[in-house]
């Protein structure tokens, strides 16, 4: 199953809830992280492309710095999605075929740009946690210390709620508490045992 949903809207509350429950989750922000660590060649791309200012003193990404920068400018957007996101498809796929091969009953795709990359035809389900943008806002400077411009450009480069909505096939919607994040995910799980005891009686 896909998972997206917006910036700030709960999704990785969600993923780790699934995981407790024994989903094999595919996280890519994670990935997107691995292909660009020291050494590496998509690393080296960045650093050509932005200059050596967006790297942290260990020579890992300054992720901060250059969000900051391709946030505010989409052809640094489209740079930087142009060196990251072909290989994070190719390390997802080799994971994907592992989760396969290891007899994974749920394999979660957490991914924020799941509508963006039109990846909706790869999955069996899509859930979206859906939050309001005024949450999403509320959240992002809150508890990530972005500032209002900031936390509204992040927004508005991810598709907008309702393209997100007309795409699931379940929604969790998390404008409230944590607490109220619980009984829907239990729901959502027992909705995906359902999907796989029909799919192995189909054989």
């Amino acid at each position: 199953m896909g998972l997206t949903g917006g910036i700030g809207s709960g999704k990785s509350a969600v993923s780790r809830m699934l995981s407790d429950l024994g989903a094999v989750v595919i996280d890519a922000d994670l990935v997107a992280r691995e292909v660009v660590e020291p050494g590496t060649p998509a690393l080296a791309e960045i650093i050509a492309t932005f200059g050596p200012e967006v790297l942290r003193p260990d020579g890992t990404v300054d992720r901060p710095a250059l969000g900051a920068r391709v946030f505010a400018n989409a052809d640094d957007l489209a740079r930087l999605n142009s060196i990251v996101h072909w290989r994070v498809g190719e390390r997802t796929t080799a994971l994907l075929d592992e989760a396969e091969a290891a007899g994974a009953e749920v394999v979660v795709h957490d991914v924020a740009l799941l509508v963006e990359n039109g990846l909706v035809g790869m999955y069996d389900a899509v859930v979206v946690v859906a939050a309001e943008p005024e949450t999403q806002l509320e959240r992002l400077v809150r508890l990530r210390g972005m500032s209002p411009q900031e936390a509204q450009q992040r927004i508005a480069a991810q598709a907008p709620l309702a393209d997100k909505l007309a795409v699931a096939t379940h929604v969790i919607r998390n404008d409230g508490p944590r607490e109220a994040l619980a009984p829907q995910v239990d729901r959502l799980w027992v909705a995906l045992m359902e999907l796989v005891a029909r799919r192995g009686a189909r054989g």
